[in-house]
């Protein structure tokens, strides 16, 4: 494991400390074969796993006293020194041998990925304190192994012959976790020299002194070039590496810059080159500065350098010229006096231009509606605003305030003072106020803002003027009021993308997540100071989630540190952090590496507790976060553990409010894959509310209760249910609905019902089968497929299955042609309806004659193990009409049959065995079965305790030695 985790583990760039290992699914893999790895050793080797390691794996562990069930925790197992084998001690676990390694994590329970995860970030190289530092992992040219063998060679020693075996078990997990890194790793987009070469060229030509460039200089450390492009030494090309740069940007100090194929990073180089990595991994060099150096950002887009515009993503930076232009006509380090600065006049033509060219891509799209203009009947409040606004540019400081304050006596929720505000140029001004060092005018000026900011087009307005850059650099101001101002204006403003880019790109994340580091979690009643500092937290809180509605700002928030300081917020009673705190979890569950997180972190267990909540939009947003994180096994099994089912079930009763009732349905829904929670479901009647809720709620709360009900249809008793509280009818009726992941979840539920013949005559009454059929025709794959799934139980329960086919017009020639579908699910279920349809010797007669065999003969070249399966079986019922047989033999259909039979799949055993005993009716089709080695496969599954796989291979078996023994009677008489 030691090469692994050198090479292939994701860890954090931690400056000179070791760094800590990423939460990302990568991670969780590795982290989960170790452990599985340790946990079986005891079993699998129990001579090497009492071996005593030469030094104790030593860390800080989350296990307390309490999980052992002792005061003292150490174990009874001592070395030849009596010092115990497992110690636990102020928080730090010492363990020496593999047996207790292997207990330990067995006590672990759910927290053993944790302390997996912190075992290794202690023990870097474990190896090489298992074994002794000689064997430690080693980059180059790895000795150790010949030593080993060198030595058990000439000693015969028995713990250098059981080092010898341990070195092997670890070696060979290494190679196992490096196999199983090396697909996703080799995913990864790769740099080349080329690629590299273009882009220094490029951004040396916008590169120089003046003040326009996008950077002083950029320059190569080596100008010698080798054959294949790169200039880095060979010994470091092994690595990846391509070159090293040192770039000059105009506001920060000069950057040492790696490009390698993985990405560019920063470097520790200065006077030489120090290859450790320094930062995170940046696509390109473009990508790496934008992080960087926001005059870089200001620069490439201005006139001189339009073609590096050109080059790069347009979409980041399509306002930040206009914004440039307009902060450096208002940019006032100390407070002037109001005469310096413009009135603009009226703006809003302006800002409807700017707003509405927004091409919003991501999440929540909002566009600023036109408003329209003219001054005719406009209310007392907007002309009182007007004159407010002569004192608000032409006064003093102490002026300024006053009308600050005045003009916050209006109500500011109202449009009209909020056009107002935005018509008369006042907006330009309050955002020059925040740019000043006068306290008191940039807490007035943000308090309108914070106020106005509801509105969408004066959020549009603010984030082009700039507003979005200076509020990001008050978040550091020592003002804790001035800080919590900035961060709520900015959840206001930050809700569409481009004021969201503009946060990250100016390194409000991370002054956003540092906000989040006042903690007085825990505190039920708070002092003022522990109050003011759980009200920065909230209102960072807010800013976070608005921003985490981007992909690209989740990533940042988790690399700034996000994940821990929401887990301990997530601990807090208080319903004013936690809404926001939840919000923005829910937000980013979306992210693999965050329902990892908000799993290992131990979140689940207060997600499930705010369930309870009285607070409507807090249960709404911890329903909305399992929803999303419930996708993985293990959650599904937290939120159980915890006691999250039940409340779920209740919160059903509340079906007034759709925002909540389409969270909670989801959460159950997700929740009732694992079969453990439908049981628990069943027990608080979760079916009967579910089904209580078909009729009258949104396709998006449908999509959900539906799926909820498919899941728990698995169980036969819960089909009953369904049943008897009428719900087959509803199911049916949305059977002819258009939305596709309505159709994706009614096709299973009501597929599932089928499978009770009692469920299916209500089906068949309502013309429910017919109704499937047609989504056959549907576009879409998924629907196709769970339609021809739900065909299946219906074809096997219906009265009369044949006559109920037939009655389909081109039914039967809709089901072969979708035998050249591409997607491997729809030809699995159509093999499958195939099957049942076939057992109807008329219909199978349909079926041939519409070309069904050399379609399913052309299938037979696959190795997805479930159609496999399913076409297996549609082979051996197809065989049972006229001359299809001999037809499955001339459509090269046997010989990749017989390689099913290697699959490690019974199931596909006994479906090809059963197929090949009908095909071997036909002699060429022996011929061709004897040829590709049949026998030898089929006898060793004549002793299958499976009794249909026995007969069939033993069937067709005789069939060929039929053959064989004629052949030779009439060879030889």
């Amino acid at each position: 494991m030691g090469a692994a985790l050198a090479r292939a583990a994701q860890w954090t760039a931690a400056g000179s400390g070791n760094g800590t290992l990423e939460i990302t699914p990568l991670n969780e893999s590795l982290l989960n074969q170790i452990i599985k790895f340790a946990e079986d050793f005891s079993t699998r080797h129990p001579q090497e796993a009492v071996f005593l390691f030469r030094e104790p794996l030593e860390w800080k562990t989350q296990l307390d006293c309490s999980v052992f069930g002792k005061a003292t925790v150490q174990s009874e197992a001592k070395d030849k020194d009596g010092q115990p084998l497992l110690l636990l001690m102020a928080s730090t676990l010492r363990v020496r041998s593999f047996d207790q390694l292997s207990h330990l994590l067995q006590i672990a329970m759910e927290k053993k990925l944790k302390e997996a995860r912190a075992c290794l970030e202690a023990n870097r190289d474990p190896i090489g304190k298992i074994l002794g530092s000689e064997y430690g992992t080693v980059e180059g040219e790895d000795m150790s192994m010949l030593h080993l063998l060198d030595k058990v060679k000439k000693d015969d020693d028995p713990e250098t012959e059981m080092k010898m075996k341990i070195f092997l078990l670890l070696y060979q997990l290494d190679l196992q976790l490096l196999n199983s890194s090396l697909k996703e790793i080799s995913q990864d987009i790769r740099l080349s020299p080329a690629a590299i070469n273009n882009e220094v060229n490029l951004l040396r030509n916008f590169s120089g002194k003046g003040g326009d460039t996008v950077l002083e200089s950029l320059e190569y450390t080596s100008d010698y070039i080798f054959s294949n492009g790169c200039r880095a030494p060979p010994w470091r090309q092994v690595h990846g590496e391509i070159c090293y740069l040192v770039i000059k940007p105009h506001d920060t100090d000069p950057l040492y810059v790696t490009c390698s194929t993985a990405g560019v990073f920063l470097n520790g180089g200065k006077d030489d080159i120090h290859y450790e990595r320094k930062s995170d991994v940046y696509k390109d060099i473009v990508t790496f500065l934008r992080e960087r150096s926001p005059r870089f950002v200001e620069n490439m887009v201005s006139g001189q350098s339009q073609n590096l515009y050109d080059f790069t993503e347009k979409n980041v930076c399509e306002k930040v010229k206009s914004s440039a232009a307009r902060r450096r006509s208002i940019d006032k380090k100390k407070f002037e006096p109001s005469m310096k600065w413009k009135n603009t006049g009226k703006t809003s033509g302006r800002f409807e231009d700017v707003s509405g060219s927004s091409s919003e891509t991501e999440e929540d799209e909002e566009q600023p509606v036109r408003r329209q203009e003219g001054n005719t009947d406009l209310p007392s409040e907007y002309w009182g605003i007007q004159k407010l606004a002569k004192y608000l540019k032409g006064g003093d400081p102490t002026a300024t305030v006053i009308a600050l304050c005045s003009m916050r006596d209006f109500n500011l929720a109202q449009e009209t003072c909020q056009m107002a505000i935005r018509d008369i140029g006042c907006l330009e001004v309050l955002i020059n106020l925040l740019d000043t060092e006068e306290i008191k005018c940039q807490i007035g000026s943000l308090k309108i803002l914070k106020e106005i900011s509801q509105n969408t087009l004066i959020r549009h307005a603010i984030a082009d003027l700039g507003g979005l850059q200076i509020m990001v650099k008050i978040l550091d101001s020592p003002d804790k009021d001035l800080k919590c101002l900035a961060a709520e204006t900015i959840a206001n403003v930050a809700r569409f993308q481009q004021a969201r880019r503009t946060v990250r790109q100016h390194g409000g994340i991370k002054r956003l997540v540092g906000l989040l580091g006042h903690i007085s979690v825990g505190s039920t009643s708070l002092t003022s100071y522990q109050a003011k500092d759980t009200e920065i937290a909230r209102c960072g809180a807010l800013a976070l989630w608005s921003c985490s509605k981007s992909t690209k700002n989740k990533e940042a928030i988790r690399k700034a540190g996000g994940i821990p300081l929401l887990a301990r917020w997530l601990k807090c009673s208080h319903a004013d952090i936690l809404t926001p705190v939840v919000g923005t979890l829910q937000e980013c569950a979306s992210e693999p590496s965050y329902r990892l997180a908000i799993r290992t972190e131990g979140m689940i267990e207060n997600l499930v507790k705010n369930l309870s909540s009285e607070h409507e939009e807090l249960q709404m947003h911890c329903a909305s976060a399992i929803f999303k994180c419930a996708e993985d096994k293990e959650t599904r099994d937290l939120v159980r553990q915890h006691g999250g089912l039940q409340p779920l079930s209740v919160l059903l009763g509340n079906s007034e409010n759709k925002q909540l009732l389409a969270a909670v349905t989801g959460a159950i829904w997700k929740c009732a894959i694992s079969g453990e929670n439908v049981s628990k479901f069943q027990e608080y009647k979760a079916v009967e509310a579910l089904v209580g809720l078909l009729t009258d709620q949104p396709e998006e709360i449908l999509v959900n209760i539906v799926g909820a009900l498919g899941e728990c249809c698995q169980e036969p008793i819960n089909r009953t249910i369904i049943r008897k509280c009428g719900g087959i009818p509803p199911l049916v009726k949305l059977l002819t609905g258009t939305d596709q992941a309505l159709l994706v979840n009614v096709t299973k539920a009501v597929g599932a019902c089928a499978t009770e013949p009692e469920n299916m005559m209500i089906i068949d009454h309502l013309d429910g089968v017919r109704l499937l059929w047609s989504l056959l025709k549907n576009p879409n794959p998924d629907v196709q497929a769970n339609a021809a799934w739900a065909i299946c139980p219906c074809i096997e329960n219906a009265k009369d299955a044949g006559e109920m086919v037939r009655s389909f017009v081109g039914g039967l020639e809709l089901i072969v042609n979708l035998l050249k579908s591409k997607n491997k699910e729809v030809l699995a279920s159509v093999c499958a309806a195939i099957t049942n349809i076939a057992k109807d010797e008329e219909n199978l007669a349909v079926l041939t004659d519409h070309g069904v065999i050399p379609l399913l003969s052309k299938l037979t070249n696959t190795n997805n193990d479930k159609l496999r399966r399913h076409l297996a079986e549609a082979i051996s019922h197809c065989c049972m009409w006229g001359s299809n047989r001999v037809a499955f033999g001339e459509t090269k259909a046997i010989a990749p049959l017989v390689r099913y039979l290697k699959s490690k799949d019974p199931s596909i055993h006994r479906a090809t065995a059963q197929a090949l005993y009908q095909l071997s009716e036909d002699p060429n089709n022996c011929i061709t079965m004897h040829e590709n080695g049949v026998v030898k496969l089929l006898l060793a599954m004549v002793g299958s305790t499976d009794e249909t796989l026995q007969e069939a291979a033993a069937g067709c078996i005789a069939n060929i030695r039929r053959l064989a023994l004629a052949t030779e009677k009439a060879k030889y008489g």
